[in-house]
């Protein structure tokens, strides 16, 4: 029987798979669909020759998170990065645009550049303090106590009712809600600005990278790490008892808590259990694909260079739209995330067509199809973008949840990202993805550091593993080791 084995194969499944069979364990990942990947799919999901991202598409952690600098991931997947990171369109006309350079960007956003400047600065200059801080283990001494100190007191300054005391036109304020609101939260909070300010100085970093041939690149290359160092990948194989893969030395689970809490069965002490069951899930996402005829025809120009499209207007417009939602609503002008992927990478679709990715935020569960909430969101700021539909696919929350087990309600975050669900996740502790379960450990985005496609959970958790259980130290995860 194998040393370790990882149940799911989301990226931090494969994460935790990588570190532990690069320790020298014999390795095995299981894996309930029939491909790997978890929210790192690609898939032709309308028609023949156009490949979607089924859940993440762009990746502003793929430069910074610890475990992919430390597995190399740009030398191993193409990453592209666009000209603007990010946009979002302004209902005055024009959009604020962030580019990689903080002064570039300052300089679009008028009379509040330089307040933009003052505020994201400081966390550029402390960047790796920032991750680090950000990255890890909120109940721990930061490495870097000034980039902390700073990071806090930016959340402080756009988290609360006063966040628009900086500025004095619409711009900036909207380009920096566009990236808050990614969180699935009520507006303004310091859970979602502190997302937002993490993501928003990422992008005048590394960037928001684009992998060439889907994030489906980014699990093949963990994939292929984990099977040239002995793993074995195990797919369309339910695991519904941990009795499956005992005896295993030790079990990584890359799970949701209620999965973690059937799976562990009567081995799970009532208090932990009760956690489990009762841990928080938030809002959740209506998917909509889309093939295009040609590009999106934004009125604002630097819209079309952009990886990123917050639709939403002013921050006022899209607090409301995102408050709504954290009532149990549907807003009828919904706050929307998207992307075209095959501007920089065509090899998603055949030429001159292209592929578009959007989805907006709706209640917990909802089986409401926003198809035309979106697209009418859309043709607000790119009039004429119905006549270059040729598709269309929507994913309800209700189908996210079917389609991942680890999305309760169609929560991608996988727990609800607020001050309580970033420091309990699923409990509060030191070393949160250890259970009480003898060698079982949590490896999910329902451990810190919580959403996103950095590893991180799965690296952590791997880390404890091989000290609890095998004495042994992360090993060397680069190409060249």
């Amino acid at each position: 029987m194998a040393d370790v084995a990882v149940v799911g194969s989301g990226p931090n499944g494969l994460a935790a798979a990588v570190v532990m069979a690069r320790a020298g364990l014999d390795v095995h990942l299981y894996e309930a669909a029939a491909t790997i990947g978890g929210g790192t799919r690609t898939t032709e999901l309308i028609e023949p020759g156009y490949r979607h991202d089924v859940c993440s598409a762009v990746h502003p952690m793929a430069l910074a998170s610890p475990f992919f600098r430390a597995f190399e991931l740009e030398r191993r997947v193409e990453l592209r990065v666009p000209e603007v990171q990010h946009g979002t369109p302004l209902d005055i006309g024009g959009a604020a645009l962030a580019y990689q350079s903080l002064g570039r960007t300052a300089m679009g956003l008028g009379a509040d550049g330089n307040a933009y400047k003052r505020l994201m600065a400081p966390l550029l200059d402390r960047l790796g303090g920032v991750v680090d801080f950000t990255a890890n283990q909120l109940l721990r001494v930061p490495r870097d106590p000034i980039a902390a100190v700073r990071f806090g007191l930016a959340t402080l300054d756009q988290g609360t009712p006063l966040w628009g005391r900086r500025f004095r036109e619409e711009a900036a304020p909207a380009l920096l809600t566009g990236v808050m609101a990614h969180a699935v939260s009520a507006l303004p909070s310091l859970s979602a600005t502190g997302a937002g300010l993490l993501l928003g100085v990422l992008a005048h970093a590394g960037g928001w990278v684009i992998p060439v041939g889907g994030s489906a690149s980014i699990a093949a290359a963990m994939a292929d790490d984990l099977t040239a160092h002995g793993g074995t990948i195990h797919t369309g194989e339910s695991v519904n008892s941990l009795n499956q893969v005992r005896p295993a030395q030790a079990t990584l689970l890359d799970v949701a808590p209620p999965t973690l809490a059937r799976l562990g069965g009567s081995e799970i002490p009532d208090r932990y259990r009760r956690a489990l069951e009762t841990f928080r899930f938030g809002n959740a996402a209506c998917k909509v694909d889309f093939i295009l005829s040609g590009p999106v025809p934004w009125l604002a120009p630097g819209l079309g260079k952009a990886g990123t499209v917050h639709v939403g207007g002013s921050r006022a417009s899209i607090a409301e739209a995102e408050n709504l939602v954290a009532m149990g609503k549907h807003p009828a002008e919904p706050y929307v995330l998207v992307s075209q992927p095959s501007l920089v990478d065509g090899s998603r679709a055949p030429e001159g067509r292209h592929i578009l990715w959007t989805y907006c935020h709706v209640p917990a569960g909802s089986d409401v199809d926003m198809a035309e909430a979106v697209t009418s969101r859309i043709e607000r700021y790119a009039p004429g973008f119905r006549d270059v539909v040729v598709a269309s696919k929507t994913t309800t929350a209700a189908e996210l949840s079917r389609y991942n087990e680890n999305y309760v309600g169609g929560d991608f975050s996988a727990g609800l990202v607020d001050m309580r669900g970033l420091l309990q996740r699923p409990v509060v502790s030191n070393v949160p993805w250890r259970t009480p379960m003898n060698g079982v450990y949590l490896c999910s985005s329902s451990t810190p550091p919580g959403p996103g496609v950095t590893g991180m959970p799965g690296y952590l958790a791997a880390k404890h593993a091989l000290k609890d259980i095998f004495r042994a130290q992360v090993p060397g995860l680069g190409l060249g080791l």
